[in-house]
């Protein structure tokens, strides 16, 4: 990966022009796809499967006035008035009739009607106008709603002085989150931040151009995706908070890693090519576990949400691609202006001044002094912070978590207060009397059933359909639409189906959109246990590759599941208990919204893994650099924490610019990641890591043999580059050798010397032979040579690359022939030249016994050469040296002699 990226760095840097004209007409092309082939979001909360939407689904076949959208107009006159007088049924009815004609209304309930029932309030002051849409959410016109907004103004005019009336129902609820200048603040932060970490303008725009360019190619893509599949109004706002968040802080990683090479005397290339390798091998490596996480959404089964998930994937992924090709050819444009100034040297006085000890330092000191005191403190903070979480409740929107103020808050509370809460979110109940000899009267008794429920209101209507096949019962809860009575509610009824198939033989379904949206909540809450199974396990595993530790892993899956909690305890107080609510424009309390937790669950791993990995990797260098395990802690400290603190202030001040912009769907999301964040990176990262390392010592760093050998490498702060750089010229610039090796020794699963330290170095049509008897290593270095062993110390390449990153390639490059297994060695080395193999290697060659065997490849050692005449070389292990007499020709091969395991080479 990092040699890729080390590639790619390089060719955006020449080639700068090219790219940023590329990138600036991809953003010219998602922004007119937007344009001319957006539908629009769909808020539609399906859920397939589940018995509210097939009911509700069924509903819209066999009784479409009651499966569509919902509308009302709610019409409240002053106190000491009555809203039955003549003129109010008068005016009433006329906009009954009026709104009757209009496209996408099924028909409309006059509140004065005499089939109408409980449309007066007890008070005499607010009548309901029922409004039912043959068009789901989502799908009504922006005409139909405007006209009917019209008829609701004539209304008001007619009714008099000090009449209201409001418009609610889920048809005129303005759920759809609106980007405004709040956001703005949180780019002005990040910009902030970026000035005092870089301290130039120039530096600090870069990040904040490439986020942009990135968040505007991710909406336009995805408002351009509403033609293929229907896409929330919640995932453009998402991609927005994620893009702008994640793309300053990718970019960041690799500018800091770019003005610190630049302060180092490095080439302006080839320091750009080296921070793209080095800080994008860790970017990928973040952006990755993000995407994963949000494509692990899927587990919900819920349409709605996988799109959201697909959608903000995207988003990462535009921000991961602008980060290792625009960026770099963006420095590229810069070259050496982005080059940090040298201090100058202060004047030296007599008196000698204490060296100073930064903030960082302090920091981490003090919290590795007792590590066990700090780890207790914390985890019990954390802790307590999470008992909040246990008691969170979650539901989908509705109009009571508008904004004060707003149209359809008015209309909600103007309801609650006048009809009751549950008014606010009916239930249906749908019979299936396709077989009943007395359909109405079995609707009828099924109703009187349910209204002798605890928590039903009422239930004003019972009937069947046109068709007398299936039987409607609209139910109004005593309890508000998400509240957990009217949850209990739900289950009650849906309890008593065997009951009414007992008494009346028939089925029945709870449905309508509050049903649905409670099933929505138990749905996704029941994919939580497994997508945080999915989350941790990976967790585990992509942190083992990367730091090929045991205990890292687990510390840093502990780490992030008290970040978590702490994020859902801490929303839980705001959002539900209400303290500091006003402080933060939170509309309304009681309840979130239900795909929070899975998606703070999905988009805080990625970020967590990403300052794990930017702060551990640093401290894992200087141990492996030498350094004990505690200097290591306070070096690599020091050197991380600066631009991680930096990237998670940007982070922080991104989501929580979101939080007071009134959006019920995205500010408890954006409070809870800005949460998470601070948590994770401040408490967990910057303070429990360390602390934790610090007890485990040694400890922290160790990994079983078989497990090291078994578990794929990721190089996430490009190593593995730095490695290839470093033996570019060795063993001297244009090397002819085909293989060279320095200090070379290979392990078994136990971490024992399988062989001892070995030199050698292979001349182009020479032969190399790797002698000794059981025990040696020699076939361990045969299979160190032929990429075919993943972890060895020491410096090795072959055919001018570097192992082991480089194994793959060599794999393809040689041919491995197991003299010991093998019938006929001699066809198959034949097979391999004629394949064009330059390089062949013989595992025990002494073994051939075959006497036509011996003497084809005595011809073949001889003169090795390819189809088209290219000279091949050979290495092969023996035993015995003198058993090849009649295979080697005479001076054609020189040799390595190996002793015995542990002993030194002869």
């Amino acid at each position: 990966m990092s040699s890729f990226l080390y590639r790619v760095g390089r060719a955006a840097a020449r080639a700068r022009v090219a790219v940023l004209v590329a990138w600036l007409a991809v953003l010219a092309i998602a922004g007119g796809a937007a344009a001319m082939f957006s539908e629009g979001p769909d808020d539609s909360f399906d859920i397939p499967g589940s018995e509210s939407q097939e009911a509700l689904n069924y509903l819209g076949n066999v009784f479409g006035e009651l499966s569509g959208a919902q509308g009302r107009i709610v019409l409240v006159v002053p106190d000491g008035h009555r809203v039955d007088d003549p003129a109010n049924q008068e005016a009433v009815a006329s906009a009954s009739a009026e709104i009757e004609r209009l496209e996408q209304v099924a028909t409309v309930v006059d509140p004065f009607a005499e089939d109408a029932a409980h449309a007066i309030s007890d008070d005499r002051r607010a009548a309901m106008i029922e409004v039912p849409f043959d068009a789901e959410l989502g799908h009504i016109s922006e005409h139909t709603t405007t006209e009917i907004a019209a008829v609701a103004d004539e209304l008001r005019a007619a009714a008099g002085d000090g009449a209201e009336v409001h418009l609610g129902g889920e048809a005129f609820e303005d759920l759809v989150p609106e980007f405004s200048l709040v956001e703005v603040v949180g780019v002005v932060v990040a910009l902030g931040v970026l000035l005092v970490l870089f301290k130039s303008f120039l530096a600090a725009g870069m990040p904040i151009v490439t986020a942009l360019v990135g968040v505007g190619i991710s909406v336009g893509l995805i408002f351009a995706g509403t033609a293929l599949a229907p896409i929330s109004s919640t995932a453009p706002m998402l991609a927005v908070m994620l893009g702008l968040a994640v793309g300053i802080d990718y970019a960041l990683f690799i500018l800091s890693r770019h003005r610190d090479q630049l302060a180092e005397g490095f080439e302006v290339t080839e320091s750009i090519a080296r921070a793209a390798a080095t800080a994008g091998s860790a970017v990928i490596f973040a952006g990755v576990t993000v995407m994963v996480a949000l494509l692990a959404l899927v587990v919900a089964g819920i349409p709605f949400l996988t799109t959201m998930g697909i959608a903000a994937a995207g988003a990462i992924t535009v921000a991961v691609l602008v980060a290792i090709t625009l960026l770099p050819a963006l420095m590229a444009f810069a070259g050496e202006r982005l080059r940090p100034r040298q201090r100058t040297a202060r004047r030296r006085t007599t008196r000698t001044r204490p060296e100073r000890i930064g903030l960082a330092r302090r920091w981490v000191r003090l919290v590795t002094r007792a590590p066990m005191v700090t780890i207790l403190l914390l985890t019990g903070g954390l802790g307590a912070l999470t008992l909040p979480a246990t008691d969170l409740q979650l539901a989908l929107p509705d109009g009571g978590s508008q904004e004060v103020g707003s149209e359809a808050r008015d209309a909600y509370d103007a309801l609650a207060e006048h009809f009751g809460p549950g008014y606010n979110g009916p239930l249906m109940v749908t019979a299936d009397i396709i077989g009943s000899h007395d359909p109405v009267g079995v609707v009828e008794a099924i109703a009187e059933d349910i209204e002798g429920l605890d928590g039903v209101e009422t239930v004003p209507l019972a009937t069947p359909n046109p068709g007398a096949d299936t039987g409607v019962i609209q139910v109004i809860p005593t309890s508000a639409p998400d509240s957990a009575q009217t949850e209990e509610l739900v289950e009650r009824l849906r309890g008593y189906e065997d009951h009414f198939v007992e008494s009346y033989g028939v089925d029945t379904a709870v449905t309508g959109l509050t049903a649905v949206a409670i099933d929505v909540s138990d749905q996704l809450g029941s994919a939580m246990v497994p997508f945080a199974i999915i989350v941790v396990g990976l967790c585990l595993v992509l942190m083992a590759m990367v730091f090929r530790s045991i205990w890292v892993p687990i510390k840093a899956s502990a780490g992030y599941l008290l970040s978590v909690g702490a994020a859902f305890g801490a929303t839980s107080l705001v959002f539900q208990h209400g303290y500091f609510a006003d402080a933060l424009n939170v509309p309304e309390t009681g309840s979130v919204i239900s795909f929070l937790p899975i998606i703070l669950m999905g988009i805080l791993f990625g970020l967590a893994m990403d300052y794990q990995v930017f702060l551990v990797s640093r401290i894992r260098e200087a141990y492996v650099h030498g350094e004990d395990p505690h200097r290591a802690i306070e070096s690599g400290f020091v050197a991380a924490s600066r631009v991680v603190v930096a990237a998670a202030t940007i982070m922080l001040a991104v989501f929580a610019a979101f939080v007071p912009d009134g959006s019920p769907e995205i500010q408890p999301i954006a409070f809870s990641l800005a949460v998470g964040v601070f948590v994770d990176a401040f408490l967990v990262r910057m303070t429990l890591v360390p602390a934790v390392l610090s007890l485990l010592g040694e400890r922290a760093w160790w990994l079983p043999r078989w497990l090291d050998r078994r578990l794929p490498a990721f190089d996430a702060e490009g190593a593995a580059l730095l490695r290839e750089v470093r033996l570019a010229d060795w063993p001297a610039p244009d090397s002819p050798e085909l293989v060279s090796a320095h200090q070379l020794r290979v392990t078994d699963d136990t971490g024992r010397p399988v062989t001892a330290t070995v030199d050698m170095h292979l001349e182009p049509s020479r032969s190399l032979g790797l002698c000794g008897g059981a025990g040696a290593g020699k076939s361990a270095i045969l299979y160190a040579i032929g990429g075919r062993v993943p972890g060895f110390e020491g410096d090795l390449k072959v055919l001018g690359r570097a192992l082991p990153q480089h194994a793959r390639a060599i794999r393809r490059r040689v041919a491995m022939i197991p003299c010991g297994q093998s019938r006929a060695p001699a066809e198959e080395a034949r097979a391999a030249l004629a394949d064009g193999i330059t390089l062949l290697l013989f595992d025990d060659l002494d073994v051939v016994v075959d006497i036509e065997q011996r003497a084809s490849l005595r011809k073949i050692l001889a003169h090795p050469t390819t189809a088209d005449g290219t000279p091949a070389s050979v290495v092969f292990t023996c035993h015995d040296q003198t058993l090849l007499g009649d295979i080697l020709p005479e001076g054609s091969a020189s040799t390595v002699a190996l002793s015995r395991q542990l002993e030194e080479v002869s």
